[in-house]
């Protein structure tokens, strides 16, 4: 996990340009796994951190505990759904050699941003880094397009992607960072 999460942030040029598209859907589902449940834990310290520190009353235990568990199961799935945009894109713009499990294996591996989702603040820079930088490099890697052509596929992916994820934080699905405690 540790090399994967280097790549995406350090070098994600050179994690792209090496990256292997056809391959096993197992390890890129357990990596989002492993992203969210990180990003869970973390979500969940800090929000306990935060309310003892602070006083807040309103922040349950068994409130934050589901918020992150359905983070971290609903996490594959998400990644799914928006990899059913990001196929719809690829196939509109780069053409039919787009498939649904290369798709999902390059976001699942830009979703190592993800674990950066607790801080508060900081997750819709992720959230947009993952989902449209990442992919924007991954769909010009892996397809051999033109800059511009892997920026438009990413840009109309990213756009239903990035309003589903607003929704699914408004719903209190996703725990990303800081929520208001209290009444």
């Amino acid at each position: 996990m540790a090399e994967i999460l280097r790549g995406i942030f350090f070098a994600p040029r050179s994690f792209y340009l090496n990256f292997r598209a056809d391959g096993p859907l197992r390890e890129a589902v357990l990596f989002v796994l492993l992203v969210s449940t990180v990003c869970g834990v973390l979500s969940a310290v800090v929000n306990f951190v935060f309310a003892a520190v602070s006083g807040t009353v309103g922040v349950g235990l068994l409130e934050v505990v589901a918020v992150n568990l359905a983070f971290i199961a609903l996490g594959p799935l998400v990644v799914g759904i928006f990899s059913g945009a990001y196929l719809l894109s690829v196939r509109t713009f780069v053409g039919p050699e787009g498939e649904y499990l290369q798709i999902y294996r390059i976001l699942a591996y830009a979703w190592g941003a993800a674990v950066l989702f607790w801080i508060p603040g900081l997750n819709a820079f992720a959230f947009t880094y993952a989902t449209l930088v990442l992919m924007l490099l991954g769909i010009r890697s892996v397809y051999r397009v033109s800059l511009l052509t892997a920026l438009v596929t990413a840009l109309v992916g990213y756009v239903p992607s990035s309003i589903l994820f607003i929704l699914l934080i408004r719903l209190g699905v996703f725990a990303t960072g800081l929520e208001p405690a209290g009444p």
